[in-house]
């Protein structure tokens, strides 16, 4: 072995096999010692490339200082420079097969980026991973399918600013010590990060990464987000990151053309050029490209200690025609339109990050209806742990969006979703793509006057959290922001000053809180026995549904009337004879509500209804939900 050389033969071997799970131990910029000479070990996969080179702070930026030794048994080129350290800018000089110097490439593998609009790749220590007494903490968090999950999710740059130094944004350690203390007072269980590997463009909010392993320089370094996801370890909450591995964007300093050669992506456009985005896909069926992203899941979740990922964008990679006429995309093997390699890809993450964090998870968004996605791949899935619930976000909003008065004419799109609700294990997402591109504020895409506003919002989110599935609210969204979401502002935090405002903030805390001491709403929530009709009214567009725990006492049920009229001495049969408290009236005074309902208790009556044995009398106030739970004997 030349002194040159960085990886060892077990190394060479897996990384060409494309089974090396912890590819990022090896490949990139890590600290070594060569005889007597500290410095640094670099090596990057380049195949196809005639020559290579590392040019950075150490050599003047002068490729013909440090050239690399290819490795022909795996098509890596390494190289050892001994005066490097840590903190060094770098990158990688790559000559084309036919001799050619390509634009000078950032490190896939860099652990820190330069702040944009620059874009070299930092020498930085891999992350430790988490200590022993983190990871006990993240054994703590509940994330299996029967715990209560509320995820509040994020976009790092625009939750809160600082108006007094020219709107910046908040960096890592100050929004671990003002956005994650607000999430847990809250009463939410996960923060969820739009996306933060190191991303060239704001406004793509992430979602176009160039550098997997680097967490974005735009809010502080690596330490400094290590500090993020420990604090939020420290106060009870998991962290999941949204992550992409469908498409990268064709920045000239990224994996683009990458040794000259279409190394990452397909060659063929019909397979390796996203029309919607404008961007690049993935060659998943390339071992060496499959075994880099299921490294950078892993990674995430290893060296950082995420406690899960959420995967963008799964439709788009599971149909070759996805966003494709006819004739513009290329058939499989068998002449159909499922991308044999992107599902195999996508078994292979799951069970690798299964298989070495049984505590974390993974979270699919997959607007189609592809079978068995949160399914083990050993049962045919695909083996995420959740799915994000399109249908059921897609039909609701848009039965909100209705006048109340034609919403009797449409009341199978607000039920259709119980006919599949246990088929998957579904999240139910309100997320950043409902505020975005013209759509408005959940607020502002609701009918009738501002007050008639609030209460169709705080009807739809107590509708929401009676319903089966775990929760996810975008930012913003609990204090019902009337303005569209933009990236570059802070939330309108000033409307708090409003009662109205106000007052669905302590909705949402409630329903949080609720939520986690009621496990008939979330024990069963991917079986059917975990939920029954009770009643259903479509002329009067009005319908109550009953959440069974796993105990025979845990029960909850939820009235929901979509219509402003207020409806009095409704009969409603109940399971059990004892008094019910009502948990939640959205109509209440002090959640902006005209204050009409059922003074806080309901008496039960031996008259029969709706199946039951007996039944309670209730006030339906306007626009409003009812959650009603048993006292305790």
């Amino acid at each position: 072995m030349t002194a040159a050389r960085i990886l060892g033969d077990l190394d060479a071997y897996l990384l060409g096999e494309g089974t090396h799970r912890e590819a990022y131990r090896k490949l990139g910029a890590h600290r070594l010692t060569r005889g007597q000479s500290d410095g640094i070990g670099f090596a990057v996969w380049a195949p196809n490339a005639s020559a290579a080179a590392v040019v950075g702070d150490f050599n003047g930026w002068d490729p013909r200082a440090h050239p690399m030794e290819k490795r022909w048994d795996c098509g890596v080129w390494e190289v050892f420079v001994p005066h490097a350290r840590e903190g060094d800018r770098y990158k990688y000089a790559l000559w084309s097969a036919d001799g050619t110097l390509l634009p000078l490439k950032a490190d896939p593998f860099a652990f820190r980026s330069e702040l944009r609009p620059k874009t070299a790749s930092i020498v930085a220590p891999l992350p430790p991973g988490p200590s022993e007494g983190e990871r006990a903490a993240q054994m703590r968090i509940a994330q299996h399918h029967e715990a209560p999950i509320a995820i509040y999710e994020v976009h790092l740059g625009s939750w809160k600013r600082k108006p007094e130094e020219g709107e910046r944004a908040l960096s890592y350690r100050e929004l671990a010590e003002d956005l994650l203390p607000y999430v847990k007072w809250m009463g939410f269980t996960h923060v969820e990060l739009l996306p933060v590997s190191e991303y060239p463009f704001d406004g793509s909010w992430g979602y176009q990464p160039i550098g997997l392993y680097a967490p974005t320089s735009r809010y502080g370094t690596p330490d400094d987000f290590r500090f993020f996801i420990e604090r939020a370890h420290e106060l009870g909450l998991g962290v999941l990151l949204d992550w992409v591995p469908g498409h990268f964007p064709s920045d000239e300093h990224g994996l683009a053309y990458f040794d000259g050669s279409h190394l990452y992506e397909h060659a063929d456009p019909r397979q390796g050029w996203h029309p919607d985005w404008q961007t690049y896909v993935y060659n998943y069926g390339r071992r060496e490209v499959a075994s880099y992203l299921v490294s950078n899941a892993l990674f995430w979740i290893g060296q950082y200690g995420a406690d899960g990922l959420r995967v963008d964008a799964v439709a788009s990679m599971l149909y070759l025609d996805y966003s494709r006429p006819s004739g513009e995309w290329i058939p499989n093997a068998f002449g159909g339109r499922e991308n044999l390699e992107a599902i195999g890809f996508l078994k292979q993450m799951n069970e690798g990050v299964y298989g070495a964090y049984p505590h974390a998870i993974t979270i699919a968004e997959e607007s189609t209806a592809w079978p068995k996605v949160s399914a083990p791949t050993y049962a045919g899935g695909l083996g995420f742990g959740f799915k994000w619930n399109m249908g059921w976000m897609h039909d609701t909003l848009a039965y909100m969006h209705r006048n109340p008065v034609h919403r009797r004419f449409h009341h199978d799109q607000l039920t259709f979703s119980l006919i599949y609700a246990f088929s998957e294990n579904y999240v139910l997402p309100l997320s950043h793509d409902e505020v975005v591109h013209g759509k408005g504020s959940i607020l502002s895409r609701m009918p009738g006057d501002p007050w008639q506003q609030f209460a169709n919002v705080r009807l739809l989110y107590a509708y929401m959290y009676a319903h089966p599935g775990k929760k996810l609210l975008f930012m913003g969204n609990e204090f019902a922001q009337r303005r569209e979401w933009g990236h570059e502002r802070s939330l309108d935090w000033h409307l708090l000053g409003d009662a109205q405002h106000a007052g669905m903030q302590r909705l949402v805390r409630d329903l949080n809180t609720l939520y986690a001491r009621t496990p008939a709403l979330y024990e069963r929530d991917a079986v059917p026995e975990g939920f029954a009709w009770i009643a259903q009214d479509s002329a009067a567009s009005l319908i109550a549904f009953m959440r069974q725990g796993s105990g025979t006492e845990s029960t909850a049920i939820a009235i929901c009337n979509f219509t402003p009229v207020v409806r009095t001495d409704f009969r409603l049969g109940v399971p059990q004879a004892a008094a019910y408290r009502e948990a939640i009236n959205t109509d209440a005074l002090a959640y902006g509500g005209s204050g009409l309902g059922n003074l806080g208790r309901v008496r039960v009556h031996d008259v029969p209804s709706h199946g039951f044995a007996q039944s309670v009398v209730l006030t339906l106030p306007p626009l409003a939900a009812l959650i009603l739970v048993p006292e305790p004997a």
